[in-house]
C-alpha cells in the first residue's frame, strides 16, 4: 500500500482504485490504508468515498511494506479474503481520539476487549452483520462514521421508501426521465459500508429489499431499472441503527436475524466528565439514567445532550443552560428532571428556557454591560 501511494505521488487514490491495482479485497485495503493514515505516513482527504495520497513519510513506510504482486488474489479469492477472520497483527489498536469526516473527534470505547472501532472493522472483514442500539444521542452513528470513512447512511423514518434505498427516476434540467441509483446501490458496486440508520422506523416491506443482499446472493434485482442485477462487491457490508424507546420503532423477527452481532450502546458518563462537561450536569444525568433502567422515568441526558449543554453554557451561561437541559426533556418527564438539577446546583426552582417580557427599545440596541447613553463618558 505504502509502495503503491509512494510510486503515485501526485494522485489522489480510493480504496477501490488500490485494491484493483494491488489485487487485495476492499476491506484488507481500507485497513490498510487507515493503518498509514493513523500512523502519519500518508494523508487522507475527501468525505463520503475518501481519497489517500503519498506524503513525506510514506515512502520510508514502503521500504519496509510487504505488498503481495498485483493479479495474486482472483476476484472469487477477494471476496473470500474479505470474509476471513481479522487477525489481531492486522491493524494497531486504536485507543485514541479518531476525526471524523465532519472534523468532529470520535473516543474509541472498549467492545469485546477490543477498542470498538477495531472490532467493528473485524466484523466488516468476516463479513458480520452488526445492529447497535439505544437511546438516541448515544454515538451510535459517531461509531460508524470512526469505524468506516467510506459510509453511506440511510435516514430511516416511516416514509423511507424502496426508492430511497435502491433508486428511482427523477427529471434532469433538460425535463428527461433518469434513473438515480439509490445508496443501497453505490455501496454494494463500490464495496461501501452502508449505514441504516432508525432501522425500526422503516417499514418491513422496505427493508425487504435489503435482504437479498446481505445473504448468500449478495445482489438485489433493480425492477424499477429493466430488472437490472446488482452484484455487490468485495467491501460491501451493512451496520443497522435501532432505537427501542423511540415511538413506532419494531424490530421485527426478520430484521433481527440479518444482524448476526447485536451491541448495546449507551452513554459514557466518565467520558463526559473527560470533556469537561460540568460535573454536577454529569451527574444528574447519570442517576436519571438509573431511574430510567428502573423503569421509574422514560429519559435521561445522553452524551449528545450533555455536549449541548456545555455549548449552550459557554454562549448563554449556567443558568440558560440549565434551563434548556429541562426543556428539552419530554414533558412527561420534565419534572423530575427539573427536580434533580435543582437539587444538584442548590437552586429553588428552574423551568424551561422561555422568553421574557418585551425590552424597552434602547435597551434592546444597547450592547452587553452597557450602561445607557446617559453615563457615556462619566467615570464609573
Amino acid at each position: 500500500m505504502a509502495r503503491l501511494l509512494a510510486d503515485r505521488p501526485a494522485d489522489k487514490l480510493t480504496i477501490g482504485d488500490m485494491a484493483r491495482q494491488l489485487g487485495h479485497s476492499h476491506g484488507a485495503v481500507r485497513n490498510a490504508a487507515l493503518t498509514l493514515v493513523r500512523r502519519g505516513e500518508a494523508d487522507q482527504s475527501g468525505t463520503g468515498q475518501p481519497q489517500f495520497r503519498a506524503n513525506a513519510k510514506t515512502a520510508e513506510a514502503a521500504q519496509r511494506a510487504v505488498i503481495s504482486p498485483p493479479g495474486t488474489h482472483s476476484p472469487r479469492a477477494q471476496a473470500a479474503t474479505a470474509r476471513t477472520t481479522y487477525t489481531a497483527a492486522a491493524a494497531p489498536r486504536q485507543t485514541g481520539p479518531i476525526r471524523r469526516a465532519g472534523g468532529q473527534l470520535y473516543h474509541p470505547r472498549e467492545l469485546a476487549d477490543l477498542p470498538d472501532v477495531e472490532a467493528l472493522n473485524r466484523l466488516r472483514d468476516a463479513d458480520v452483520p452488526v445492529l447497535l442500539y439505544g437511546p438516541p444521542g448515544t454515538g451510535k452513528t459517531s461509531l460508524v462514521e470512526a469505524a468506516f470513512p467510506d459510509m453511506l447512511t440511510v435516514a430511516g423514518d416511516g416514509d423511507t421508501t424502496v426508492g430511497d434505498l435502491i433508486g428511482e427516476y427523477t427529471q434532469d434540467d433538460a425535463g428527461a426521465y433518469v434513473f438515480q441509483y439509490g445508496p443501497l446501490v453505490t455501496a454494494m458496486t463500490e464495496g461501501r459500508a452502508l449505514l441504516i440508520d432508525d432501522a425500526t422506523l422503516i417499514s418491513p416491506k422496505v427493508l425487504a429489499a435489503l435482504y437479498p443482499a446481505m445473504d448468500g446472493r449478495m445482489q438485489i434485482q433493480v425492477k424499477a431499472h429493466k430488472g437490472e442485477t446488482i452484484k455487490a462487491e468485495p467491501g460491501f457490508y451493512v451496520v443497522a441503527g435501532h432505537n427501542p424507546g423511540v415511538h413506532g420503532a419494531v424490530l421485527t423477527e426478520a430484521l433481527a436475524s440479518r444482524f448476526s452481532v447485536q451491541i448495546q450502546i449507551g452513554t459514557d458518563y466518565d467520558l463526559a466528565l473527560a470533556l469537561r462537561i460540568d460535573a454536577r450536569v454529569v451527574r444528574v444525568a447519570r442517576h436519571l439514567a438509573q431511574q430510567v433502567e428502573l423503569g421509574e422515568l422514560g429519559w435521561a441526558p445522553q452524551l449528545r445532550e450533555l455536549l449541548s449543554y456545555q455549548k449552550t453554557e459557554a454562549v448563554l451561561g449556567t443558568k440558560a443552560a440549565l434551563a434548556n437541559l429541562v426543556g428539552i426533556a419530554p414533558v412527561e418527564d420534565r419534572d423530575a428532571v427539573a427536580d434533580a438539577v435543582t437539587k444538584a446546583v442548590g437552586i429553588k426552582k428552574i423551568a424551561p428556557l422561555t422568553l421574557g417580557k418585551q425590552l424597552p427599545a434602547s435597551a434592546a440596541r444597547q450592547p452587553p454591560g452597557s450602561t445607557g447613553s446617559a453615563h457615556r463618558g462619566r467615570p464609573r
